[in-house]
């Protein structure tokens, strides 16, 4: 009888299992499809200038390699550390199209493995194998697809995907130099991922936080080793330069910086009203950590990146990566049965589906213009607007839970 039953409750997840893999399939394939046969589809300019820029790795032209062909408003720079160029080169000894199609799949595998840790880290490793729960990272990834970060990252053949994926694994271990010998390494790729080493010093793991330093350095060394003068170049005068990176005040620049330029119609720079901002949110992201339970390793790591994304001068809508298991920590974390929840979930859901900066971008009437009527300004802070509610919501909901668990506890003794 229980073999019977067991089989018969394995079913139903059997059969999701399958819709949810079809799903995805579906999907990947009306990206691939996009790609291979629209006119747009093989943009890819950031590929393309991993690709090409990556070319000029071995000599003094590195930094001077832009990319224009389908971008002639703002011929892109290569604006990685010279460790990506070092990375990259191999591309660029394969045909274009086999390493675009290589990374449609590589990038949708990579974010199969963000929501698969995402689960771990939320249900646990052994849960995570049973029928029931095996199909959520296969249906949750077939969603996170469509989200625009992911969306985004995939149209313009970016490399977000696979950062986020080397810090969860550095979460997911408990090895102080897997874990910070990933963050060293990415953030030697690009320097976003740095914020990760605040995870470390927030769970005292001193560590990972030393080994990453080390690892970035190592990074940073054999750079210098193998190109000492674009190593100089970069390190030198062009670390920092946001002019280089992008437009401040495209409403694709959802930082705190970029949000502020918007709404008051110039580039804030890192002058008062943005330190004001920077302080503000800062203060916010230490309240929203020390509310939530010490166990709670995904809610901590997501406070600080979410944190990272705000204070960059640039965080472009497809650097928000981040907000797929975001949506999940909110609908599966240890607060999801709080108030407001869902509706935070849903808000990220429904503005990334959407795609409000996408949509927003064709009011503006040059990626370069930064001012804008009050109604697009206010919309277009759509994510910073996101964060504050959420960190305030997480103080105000982690606070009464923590107040809660011991009462229940005592309750439970007696």
């Amino acid at each position: 009888m229980n073999r019977t039953s067991d089989r018969t409750d394995e079913r139903p997840a059997a059969i999701r299992w399958r819709v949810a893999v079809v799903l995805l399939g579906l999907s990947v394939l009306a990206r691939m499809l996009w790609m291979l046969l629209s006119h747009n589809g093989m943009n890819l300019v950031d590929l393309h200038v991993y690709v090409d820029g990556s070319a000029s790795f071995g000599t003094d032209r590195l930094y001077d390699f832009t990319y224009a062909e389908k971008t002639p408003d703002f011929p892109l720079p290569f604006t990685y550390p010279p460790f990506a160029a070092l990375v990259f080169y191999p591309l660029h000894f394969l045909p274009f199209t086999v390493v675009a199609i290589g990374w449609l799949l590589a990038t949708v595998a990579a974010l199969y493995g963000v929501v698969w840790i995402t689960f771990e880290l939320l249900v646990g490793r052994e849960r995570l194998r049973e029928p029931a729960w095996r199909v959520a990272p296969v249906a949750w990834t077939a969603v996170g697809v469509w989200l625009e970060p992911v969306r985004t990252t995939i149209d313009y053949g970016q490399v977000n995907v696979f950062l986020v994926l080397g810090a969860m694994f550095a979460v997911r271990s408990t090895r102080w130099w897997i874990s910070g010998g990933l963050v060293g390494v990415i953030a030697g790729i690009k320097l976003t991922p740095a914020i990760t080493g605040l995870y470390f010093l927030a769970r005292r793991r001193w560590g990972a936080a030393a080994f990453s330093a080390v690892a970035f350095g190592l990074t940073v060394g054999i750079s210098y080793l193998l190109n000492a003068h674009e190593a100089r170049r970069y390190f030198g005068t062009l670390l920092g330069d946001a002019d280089r990176i992008g437009p401040v005040g495209s409403v694709w620049n959802q930082s705190l910086r970029g949000t502020l330029s918007r709404i008051v119609g110039h580039d804030v720079e890192t002058g008062p009203l943005w330190i004001a901002g920077v302080l503000v949110v800062a203060a916010l992201a230490v309240a929203a950590w020390r509310s939530l339970a010490p166990d709670d390793l995904l809610g901590t790591l997501l406070i600080v990146q979410i944190f990272g994304l705000m204070i960059s001068p640039i965080s472009w809508s497809h650097h928000w990566v981040w907000l797929l298991p975001l949506v999940l920590w909110l609908l599966y974390g240890p607060l999801r049965q709080a108030p407001g929840a869902r509706v935070l979930a849903g808000y990220w859901l429904v503005t990334t589906l959407i795609g409000v900066p996408w949509v927003l971008s064709f009011f503006q009437p040059t990626i370069w213009e930064i001012s804008r009527p009050a109604l697009l300004a206010w919309l277009g802070a759509v994510d910073a607007a996101g964060v504050l509610a959420l960190l305030v919501w997480v103080i105000v909901m982690g606070r009464r839970a923590r107040a809660v668990a011991p009462e229940a506890e005592r309750a439970a003794i007696a």
